[in-house]
């Protein structure tokens, strides 16, 4: 039933999604672009990225530790 709803919904959503219109380029990139900030908007974005990548990885070695810790216990 779960599935059945999920696909109504994600189906729904795409029709209202290609119902927008569509906008040849949005001028937020263009001024970005031609002022040469949208490097530095990619390097934060990856900056952000790389850091929550090793945020789950440390997080993910405490989290087995802990539970060999309990296994073992």
């Amino acid at each position: 039933m779960i599935k059945r709803i999920l696909t109504l919904v994600f189906l729904l959503s795409a029709l209202f999604s290609s119902a927008q219109e569509t906008v040849s380029s949005p001028e937020m990139a263009d001024t970005f672009r031609s002022d040469g900030k949208i490097y530095i908007v990619i390097t934060v974005i990856g900056m952000i990225f790389v850091a929550l990548v090793i945020f789950l990885m440390v997080l993910e070695r405490k989290v087995s530790k802990l539970e060999k810790q309990i296994n073992n216990k």
